[in-house]
Protein backbone atom coordinates (compact mmCIF):
# COMPACT_ATOMS: atom_id res chain seq x y z
CA UNK A 1 0.00 0.00 0.00
CA UNK A 2 1.01 3.65 -0.92
CA UNK A 3 2.46 6.20 1.96
CA UNK A 4 2.43 9.28 1.14
CA UNK A 5 4.70 12.08 2.14
CA UNK A 6 3.20 15.69 2.74
CA UNK A 7 5.38 18.25 2.40
CA UNK A 8 4.31 21.65 4.10
CA UNK A 9 5.97 24.34 1.15
CA UNK A 10 4.99 27.79 3.10
CA UNK A 11 7.75 26.32 6.40
CA UNK A 12 10.20 29.11 7.08
CA UNK A 13 13.06 28.72 9.65
CA UNK A 14 13.83 31.27 12.05
CA UNK A 15 16.78 32.85 10.59
CA UNK A 16 15.11 32.53 6.77
CA UNK A 17 15.06 35.94 6.08
CA UNK A 18 18.75 36.83 7.19
CA UNK A 19 19.86 33.41 4.98
CA UNK A 20 18.17 35.61 1.58
CA UNK A 21 16.79 32.66 -0.24
CA UNK A 22 14.22 32.80 -2.74
CA UNK A 23 12.13 29.91 -2.08
CA UNK A 24 10.80 28.97 1.48
CA UNK A 25 12.85 26.12 3.71
CA UNK A 26 9.27 23.75 2.92
CA UNK A 27 9.75 24.68 -1.01
CA UNK A 28 13.48 23.59 -1.14
CA UNK A 29 12.98 20.42 1.43
CA UNK A 30 10.47 19.12 -0.80
CA UNK A 31 12.23 19.72 -4.21
CA UNK A 32 15.04 17.41 -2.27
CA UNK A 33 12.11 14.84 -1.34
CA UNK A 34 10.17 14.60 -4.28
CA UNK A 35 12.54 12.78 -6.31
CA UNK A 36 14.04 10.44 -3.92
CA UNK A 37 9.89 9.31 -3.18
CA UNK A 38 9.46 9.15 -6.17
CA UNK A 39 12.14 6.19 -7.07
CA UNK A 40 11.23 4.69 -3.79
CA UNK A 41 7.68 4.47 -4.76
CA UNK A 42 6.31 6.69 -2.74
CA UNK A 43 3.71 9.62 -3.13
CA UNK A 44 4.24 13.24 -2.06
CA UNK A 45 1.92 16.31 -2.34
CA UNK A 46 2.49 19.76 -1.14
CA UNK A 47 0.43 21.85 0.75
CA UNK A 48 0.40 25.04 2.14
CA UNK A 49 0.80 25.04 5.65
CA UNK A 50 0.51 21.75 8.46
CA UNK A 51 0.14 24.45 11.09
CA UNK A 52 3.60 23.46 12.68
CA UNK A 53 5.70 27.05 12.06
CA UNK A 54 7.22 26.39 15.87
CA UNK A 55 9.19 23.03 14.56
CA UNK A 56 9.94 24.03 10.58
CA UNK A 57 10.66 22.24 8.28
CA UNK A 58 7.39 19.52 8.33
CA UNK A 59 5.89 16.54 6.65
CA UNK A 60 3.42 14.10 7.14
CA UNK A 61 4.22 10.44 6.56
CA UNK A 62 0.56 8.33 6.32
CA UNK A 63 -1.02 5.84 4.48
CA UNK A 64 -4.77 4.33 4.28
CA UNK A 65 -5.90 2.69 7.43
CA UNK A 66 -2.15 3.23 8.78
CA UNK A 67 -0.90 5.44 12.06
CA UNK A 68 0.02 8.18 10.62
CA UNK A 69 3.17 10.59 11.87
CA UNK A 70 3.95 14.01 12.04
CA UNK A 71 7.75 15.14 12.19
CA UNK A 72 9.44 18.35 11.84
CA UNK A 73 12.45 20.74 12.59
CA UNK A 74 14.30 19.47 9.88
CA UNK A 75 17.39 21.36 8.02
CA UNK A 76 16.00 21.53 4.51
CA UNK A 77 19.19 19.30 3.26
CA UNK A 78 19.97 16.10 1.16
CA UNK A 79 20.66 14.53 4.40
CA UNK A 80 16.88 15.04 6.21
CA UNK A 81 14.79 14.00 2.41
CA UNK A 82 16.72 10.84 2.34
CA UNK A 83 15.86 9.88 5.85
CA UNK A 84 11.93 11.21 5.87
CA UNK A 85 11.98 9.23 2.81
CA UNK A 86 13.43 5.94 4.22
CA UNK A 87 11.49 6.58 7.40
CA UNK A 88 8.21 6.64 4.37
CA UNK A 89 9.62 3.71 2.79
CA UNK A 90 9.32 1.33 6.39
CA UNK A 91 6.06 3.42 7.02
CA UNK A 92 4.80 1.62 3.19
CA UNK A 93 6.25 -1.44 4.12
CA UNK A 94 4.23 -1.83 7.37
CA UNK A 95 0.69 -3.51 7.53
CA UNK A 96 -0.33 -0.81 10.21
CA UNK A 97 2.09 2.17 9.74
CA UNK A 98 3.97 0.98 12.61
CA UNK A 99 7.61 1.11 12.21
CA UNK A 100 9.69 -0.16 15.22
CA UNK A 101 12.93 2.33 16.59
CA UNK A 102 15.25 0.55 15.69
CA UNK A 103 14.83 0.30 12.24
CA UNK A 104 14.32 4.47 12.17
CA UNK A 105 16.61 6.65 9.92
CA UNK A 106 18.83 8.02 12.61
CA UNK A 107 17.83 11.56 10.56
CA UNK A 108 14.37 11.39 11.92
CA UNK A 109 14.98 10.18 15.82
CA UNK A 110 14.01 13.47 17.59
CA UNK A 111 11.75 14.95 14.94
CA UNK A 112 8.43 13.23 15.88
CA UNK A 113 5.96 15.77 16.94
CA UNK A 114 2.60 13.51 17.02
CA UNK A 115 1.07 10.42 16.01
CA UNK A 116 -2.46 10.17 13.97
CA UNK A 117 -4.27 6.77 14.57
CA UNK A 118 -6.41 5.42 11.81
CA UNK A 119 -10.37 6.15 11.95
CA UNK A 120 -12.29 3.54 14.17
CA UNK A 121 -13.13 1.06 11.00
CA UNK A 122 -10.08 1.43 8.79
CA UNK A 123 -7.49 -0.40 11.45
CA UNK A 124 -6.47 -3.82 9.65
CA UNK A 125 -8.55 -6.98 11.53
CA UNK A 126 -5.54 -8.04 13.33
CA UNK A 127 -5.32 -4.98 15.48
CA UNK A 128 -9.12 -4.05 15.93
CA UNK A 129 -9.97 -5.04 19.52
Amino acid sequence: MTSWITICDTCKRDDWAARGFGQTDGERLATLIEPLAAAAGLATRRVSCTMGCERACNVIVQGAGKIGYSIGTFEPGPEAAEAIVGFAALHADSETGQVPYRTWPQGVKGHFVSRQLPLPGALPEAERG
